[in-house]
């Protein structure tokens, strides 16, 4: 096995087709011996799971209220952390242990359940993916113009309108998307989820402190049990659409199913790769519940039932500014790393799909080496060198002509939440533990699908409000 063949990790290989080197070691499946370890993919499902959107958890609290608020994000926690470690046990089937590995989300739906099931899941997880790309393009371009807006208050005042264009910010988000983009594959992503980890704790405990200490220096807030009152913030109808939003929010902000098997694809065994993926799955899920709960509760403790979307982008605190900056530049650089983690299966898909249909082609198949100094060979190859660069030139284009595709976000998020958080992972696991119909086991898990799809139906009638709303006001010719 040569060391282009080993590079290109999209290749099917299988140990039959393989000439195995005495002196590598191999995984069963024939592949290079994976080096993932609990630390890695913990990292991976952090960067995933903690986006900026933490920051927006002060504003979902306050429209549910001290009761409902943490209640919710505490069961959501529980949620994806069960539904998780269902799709721990599905990466290898039939059995968890020694069954035969699927190295994407569609792979172990077509292993356990078949049928159109599988362009079901396709579809879910792939829409998904692609509209968190551009989503992150637009979240990242924010921070950086509030960067420059924060000075541009801290210089004239809070008065000036500070009008800054977010276009310049999301060319530069795509340029240095382009050169990321051309890392091979996840197993070698593991050093940029690390600095996206670090950056994620660095900007919520920004936050967190800087509503813990506006909280300590008194303003009178209002808070209540039920969020923000009707008749005096909100009307009827607006209480009950933003609830919904603030549930869909809670709900998507703790999904990483689109990129756990892939995560889990990455990781060395012995041990099992179901077991480190549970652990894996519970710091993560663990990790990102403290940091939600701190930041919603102590976000709606400092700014009440006017809590901002986002307390960092929406200029909740002014000063010190430039703590503000370093918060936002964290956000940035998070994002980037975010980007890569979810952008990467995408990459995956198409790369395999087209070695398979054009196996003999060598614009697809040959990888280039290139010296670079200090660093040894970098391997280039020129079909994912133009693909993946017309990928990111293309969202960050979407990004530009529909800046309120966050909204959007929330209905994608809507449509694949249930899916492939909820329906596949009971399903398969259903079918792979051959769990009885009728049984106790198989109704309260039915039960549990069911109260999720709901959830998902609300939450997408909320965002389709909210995306109506903000459609309407839209002014497509002014800065953001």
């Amino acid at each position: 096995m040569t060391e282009l063949e080993r590079k290109s990790m999209y290749v099917e290989q299988t140990p039959e087709t393989l000439e195995i080197d005495p002196n590598k070691n191999f995984d069963d499946d024939g592949r290079v011996k994976r080096t993932g370890t609990l630390v890695t993919a913990s990292a991976h499902i952090i960067t995933a799971v903690i986006g900026s959107g933490v920051l927006s958890l002060a504003w979902a609290i306050s429209q549910l209220g001290w009761v409902a608020g943490p209640a919710v994000l505490v069961a959501f926690s529980f949620i994806t952390y069960f539904t998780s470690t269902l799709l721990a046990d599905s990466y290898r089937s039939p059995g968890p242990v020694h069954g035969n590995r699927n190295y994407t989300y569609m792979d172990v739906v077509r292993s356990h359940l078949g049928g159109g099931k599988v362009q079901l899941c396709g579809l879910a997880q792939y829409g998904n993916l692609i509209g968190v790309t551009i989503g992150y393009t637009i979240t990242a371009s924010i921070s950086m113009v509030a960067v420059e807006r924060s000075n541009c208050y801290h210089k004239h005042g809070h008065h000036v309108t500070c009008s800054i264009s977010n276009y310049p910010y999301m060319i530069i988000f795509a340029v240095i998307q382009i050169i990321l983009s051309q890392i091979p594959n996840f197993h070698e992503l593991s050093w940029l989820s690390i600095v996206a980890a670090v950056m994620s704790f660095a900007y919520s405990s920004i936050g967190l402190g800087l509503s813990i200490a506006k909280v300590a220096g008194g303003g009178r807030v209002r808070t209540s049990l039920t969020g923000v009152t009707v008749g005096v913030d909100v009307s009827g109808s607006e209480k009950v659409w933003k609830s919904f939003q603030a549930i869909g929010d809670i709900a998507f902000a703790y999904a990483y199913s689109t990129v756990l098997i892939e995560i889990q694809d990455t990781l060395k065994s012995p041990p099992p790769e179901n077991k480190v993926m549970k652990k894996a799955s519970l710091i993560g899920v663990s990790t990102t519940t403290i940091f939600y709960l701190l930041c919603g509760c102590v976000g709606y403790a400092a700014f009440g039932n006017k809590a901002p979307g986002n307390f960092l982008t929406g200029f909740g605190f002014y000063e010190p500014f430039w703590l503000i900056d370093f918060a936002n530049v964290c956000i940035a650089i998070h994002l980037i790393g975010a980007y890569q983690v979810f952008a990467q299966p995408i990459f995956g898909y198409v790369e395999k799909r087209c070695s398979k249909k054009w196996p003999e082609n060598k614009f697809i198949a040959t990888e280039h080496a290139i010296d670079v100094p200090l660093c040894g060979s970098w391997y280039i190859n020129l079909f994912r060198l133009l693909w993946r660069t017309v990928y990111v030139i293309v969202t960050a284009v979407i990004a530009m002509i529909f800046p309120f595709f966050n909204d959007f976000l929330g209905l994608i998020g809507a449509a694949s939440f249930y899916p492939l958080t909820v329906y596949f992972p009971i399903e398969m696991h259903i079918a792979q533990a051959k769990i009885p119909k009728y049984s106790f086991t198989w109704i309260w898990l039915k039960i549990l699908s069911w109260a999720c799809l709901i959830v998902s139906l609300v939450a997408a009638a909320g965002s389709i409000q909210g995306l109506a709303h903000d459609v309407k006001k839209y002014k497509p010719f002014e800065t953001q």
